[in-house]
């Protein structure tokens, strides 16, 4: 959703949205180009003008929050790797060693690693965000993965992280062992469908692993209703780290931010999101689409077109970070190019 204050631009927003999409729309013809010779470019540009409202946008700056967080369901055999690689993997962030560490220096991203909920006992480090709602979610094979309290704290968490800084652009990763068998369920949940389609080899599993992760998650899924609305479906089957992270993408669409969305656990927290506050939609860019199963599934369901096709399904909001050269492109194109009458060029004829 647009900022309504002009906060980001120091410019007012135009009185009516038509009006100003077609301001949006005329600034980009205009330069010096034939008319949508730059394709997909020139839709993120006027998506990144519409957010912040102004004709020269600007992306000069853009930080990756990773939430780390354990699933109850871990120890069921739903994924090929243990529990424990989690916290492992938590410690791998603060000594820079992970992907997303790498590709945020090497892309001048701004990098935070948030505990939303990683097992055993709390983590001391200067460079961690600490926002623990419990080590770990219950095993939501048996009954819900957390109570309603700690639910509604991991969103408001999520919203505050999400809300803070003066980056223009947003990206959210997570990681945590056993969450894409979570985001399953969520997204079914959410959207009404069998889990045929939503269940994929996570991070890894063989044939056989896959069908006993799918009979478990059938079983887990018959405790509930088909449908949910996506505060229970969260609070059933989410995780504490993508609970937190879809309140994190609501918190940064209502400060008026980008969000870049990475892979399939990502998008179905932004699908939560998207069904809690509608127009947050305005403020995604789905930046690439994971090799992960259920992921096109969902990016169906939100009418979801990424810009990017890789072959990821890492997470941590790599995909997500491999998209921001193209914003910052966007963004200078519109703001910096020539127009056909500043640059003295004959337009078309």
């Amino acid at each position: 959703m647009a900022a309504n204050d002009g906060s980001l631009t120091g410019q007012s927003p135009p009185a009516a949205a038509p009006d100003f999409d077609r301001a949006v729309r005329e600034a980009i013809d205009s330069k010096t180009k034939p008319v949508g010779a730059l394709g997909r470019l020139e839709d993120l540009a006027a998506q990144l003008a519409r957010v912040q409202q102004t004709l020269a946008p600007r992306a000069a700056r853009c930080k990756l929050t990773v939430f780390a967080g354990d699933h109850g369901i871990a120890t069921a055999g739903v994924s090929a790797y243990p529990p424990e690689v989690t916290r492992q993997m938590l410690l791998n962030f603060l000594a820079g060693g992970a992907a997303a560490n790498v590709m945020a220096r090497a892309l001048g991203v701004d990098f935070t690693v948030v505990d939303a909920g990683v097992m055993g006992p709390a983590v001391e480090h200067p460079r961690l965000d600490s926002r623990r709602i419990a080590p770990g979610t219950l095993n939501f094979l048996e009954q819900p993965a957390m109570p309603v309290e700690q639910c509604e704290s991991a969103l408001r968490a999520g919203r505050e992280i999400g809300s803070g800084g003066d980056h223009e652009v947003a990206c959210f990763g997570e990681m945590g062992i056993g969450n894409t068998s979570s985001a399953s369920l969520v997204a079914a949940k959410i959207l009404g469908l069998p889990l045929d389609g939503l269940v994929g080899l996570g991070t890894g599993l063989d044939a056989a692993g896959l069908a006993r992760k799918q009979r478990v998650l059938e079983t887990a899924a018959a405790r509930t209703p088909a449908e949910l609305d996506p505060s229970a479906a969260l609070r059933e089957y989410g995780g504490f780290e993508s609970v937190m992270l879809a309140g994190a993408v609501l918190g940064a669409a209502h400060a008026g931010k980008l969000v870049l969305v990475d892979g399939f656990i990502a998008t179905v927290s932004a699908l939560a999101a998207a069904r809690l506050s509608p127009e947050v939609m305005g403020n995604l860019v789905f930046a690439h689409r994971s090799a992960e199963t259920g992921h096109s599934v969902v990016l169906e369901a939100l009418g979801a077109s990424p810009l990017l096709d890789l072959g990821i399904r890492l997470g941590e909001g790599a995909g997500a970070l491999l998209a921001w050269p193209l914003v910052r492109a966007a963004a200078a194109m519109l703001r910096d190019m020539a127009s056909f009458e500043s640059a003295g060029v004959s337009g078309r004829t």
